[in-house]
């Protein structure tokens, strides 16, 4: 069973950046997709950004040109991925949670964007 550990939330301001790390641990292959998703409040879980092992990437329309995707895969049994999150708004509020497949999932780290 692939675990994964999300690092990076907290409060910013409009207009500020955050870094979110996703640690996947246990797994002695690579996961060939790996990305974030993210619910808000009464709101159902979206996806956010993923990235293949290939570097393949896909991002909602909606973070496109603000957030960066990225992953790490040289170490043997731990992959890290990261989520870039520039010029943040407060629509970008939400918990991010940090996927893997074929259907591994983080706990969630909050983000929080507010003056």
């Amino acid at each position: 069973q692939v675990q994964l550990v999300e690092s990076g939330g907290g409060l910013v301001q409009p207009g500020g950046s955050l870094r979110l790390s996703c640690v996947a641990s246990r797994t002695l292959f690579s996961p060939y997709t790996m990305g974030w998703y993210r619910q808000a409040p009464g709101k159902q879980r979206e996806l956010v950004a993923t990235i293949t092992r290939d570097g393949t990437t896909i991002y909602a329309d909606s973070v496109k040109g603000r957030f960066t995707i990225s992953r790490e895969n040289d170490k043997k049994t731990v992959k890290t991925v990261y989520l870039q999150m520039n010029s943040l708004k407060p629509e970008d509020t939400a918990v991010y949670y940090c996927f893997a497949s074929p259907e591994s999932w983080g706990q969630g780290t909050q983000v929080t964007v507010s003056s």
